[in-house]
């Protein structure tokens, strides 16, 4: 095999060392967590969102021969909590986590749901009026 391709760039390197970083902060174990008994018989288990991204970069600089390289890496991870599944006397259900709506958008996208069924309620009553009238 020829030696040049046997030699890694830094680059590569520094791709490595930050995926294996992300791999020890995000596991099973985040999304699904260890389940919590509580002593009246109940347990709970944790149910998460994950996010997460990571760049890396770098470049060779220089004429000299080897050329010097600079770069970065750098990786961010945000962990959310969805809902519980909650389990007793062999029923499960699961709780959600309401995160509260944080924007004015945030809570005209929640409202939406409610609008849209009070206008159906709305419509059929009309709807109803008319074919009353009609008899």
């Amino acid at each position: 095999m020829d030696s040049t391709m046997e030699k890694k760039h830094p680059v590569d390197e520094l791709m490595r060392s930050t995926m294996e970083k992300i791999r020890e902060m995000v596991d099973t174990n985040t999304i699904v967590g260890q389940p919590i008994h509580t002593p009246d018989g109940v347990t709970l288990i944790p149910i998460s969102k994950v996010s997460f991204g990571f760049g890396t970069g770098g470049g060779d600089y220089g004429k000299v021969q080897p050329r010097p390289f600079g770069g970065g890496g750098a990786a961010g991870v945000k962990i959310d909590p969805v809902a519980f599944l909650v389990i007793k006397d062999g029923i499960t259900r699961v709780l959600p986590v309401a995160v509260p709506p944080v924007s004015t958008v945030d809570r005209i996208v929640e409202m939406v749901p409610d609008l849209m069924d009070k206008a159906e309620q709305f419509l059929d009553k009309k709807k109803a009026e008319k074919e009353q009238e009609s008899l």
